[in-house]
């Protein structure tokens, strides 16, 4: 079987040290070239990482008739634009969260997809990590008892002024960098869209982005709460309560490639230091991610996460922003 060649559109920090080094010896594909503005950039990430062919342009890469997959980990308001040149150049496309900034965006990378027959997806690497394909199974089942209420939290600390995290225009600031990702597991594993929410941020007075951010999300008989922050002590957690017990997901974003990811079942009594654990196999959710993508190419079935899913992610993000903006409850199409 022909392995994929896949091609990567800059060098942004997480291909460089997550995404690449996970897709490496596979028999399904592999990281054939990697573009980038700066030439000699490209080509000490290149030899750092072993990837064979270079280019000086986003543009030349996406050209490649040798190219099948492109990877687009680009900053936030470049991700439409070179992903639409990538699926009108006939490419598969797997682009960084969050997939675009504005919802009606992702409308004419659908029309393009379905003109092209290419496969397009937003990579949130959850949907292919065993933990949360578990949490989804528990809850589904009813483990939990009647689910009634989530709760997330997921926060860094990060001033850098030049960090594309910490600038307005790039599509920077808490919400679209982290807060997209409790708003992505909720529905994913709740297997439901929200209705209507409510949202309160505060902004840096440096950077014009959001720094701290709360967020109540109504799922019709569920309710789900999360904060975010940018420039708080680095944590996170998502909690997932029914009427029966409670799951907790210690490490839901960053999960370890190197050990078993675990959840753990309470079942009300805090006096009991001893919650059930479940700990699935190790993995690491960057090359389940690509593995699962490639497959959908390969066996032509769905992609993990579809634009469809990603329009839907999008409109909740952009509502928390119009809450905060008119603070009112803002309902989501």
């Amino acid at each position: 079987m022909k392995k994929l060649k896949w091609g990567v559109l800059g060098a942004a920090k997480i291909a460089r040290e997550k995404v690449i080094p996970a897709m490496q010896n596979s028999d399904l594909y592999e990281i054939y070239g990697l573009a980038s503005r700066d030439p000699e950039r490209a080509r000490s990430v290149a030899n750092e990482l072993g990837i064979p062919k270079i280019y000086g342009s986003y543009e030349e890469l996406i050209q490649d008739p040798d190219i099948d997959v492109i990877y687009n980990p680009l900053p936030n308001d470049l991700h439409v634009p070179y992903t639409l040149q990538c699926i009108n150049a006939g490419k598969h496309v797997l682009c960084e969260k969050p997939l675009a900034l504005d919802a009606e965006e992702i409308d004419e990378l659908i029309s393009a997809r379905d003109k092209q027959g290419v496969k397009v997806g937003e990579a949130f690497m959850v949907a292919s990590n065993p933990q949360w394909i578990k949490a989804r199974e528990l809850v589904r089942k009813g483990y939990l008892g009647k689910l009634k209420a989530v709760h997330g939290f997921f926060s860094y600390f990060n001033l850098q002024e030049d960090n594309i995290r910490n600038i307005q225009e790039k599509g920077g600031g808490g919400i679209w960098d982290i807060g997209c990702y409790p708003v992505f597991t909720s529905r994913f594993v709740l297997e439901k869209e929200p209705g209507r929410l409510v949202s309160m941020l505060e902004y840096d007075p440096r950077f014009r982005t959001d720094k701290l951010g709360s967020v109540l999300i109504d799922y019709h008989e569920i309710q789900m709460t999360f904060t975010v922050s940018t420039q708080l002590t680095p944590y996170q957690r998502m909690l997932f309560y029914g009427e029966e017990k409670i799951m907790e997901v210690r490490i839901p974003f960053n999960a370890p490639a190197d050990q078993g990811n675990e959840l753990f079942i309470h079942d009300g009594n805090f006096l009991n230091p001893n919650p059930e654990r479940i700990v699935l196999p190790a993995s690491n959710q960057y090359t389940a991610q690509a593995d699962d993508f490639s497959r959908a190419i390969l066996e032509n079935t769905a992609v993990p996460v579809s634009l469809e899913n990603a329009r839907a992610n999008t409109r909740v993000l952009q509502a928390i922003f119009e809450s905060d903006q008119y603070e009112k409850w803002v309902a989501i199409d």
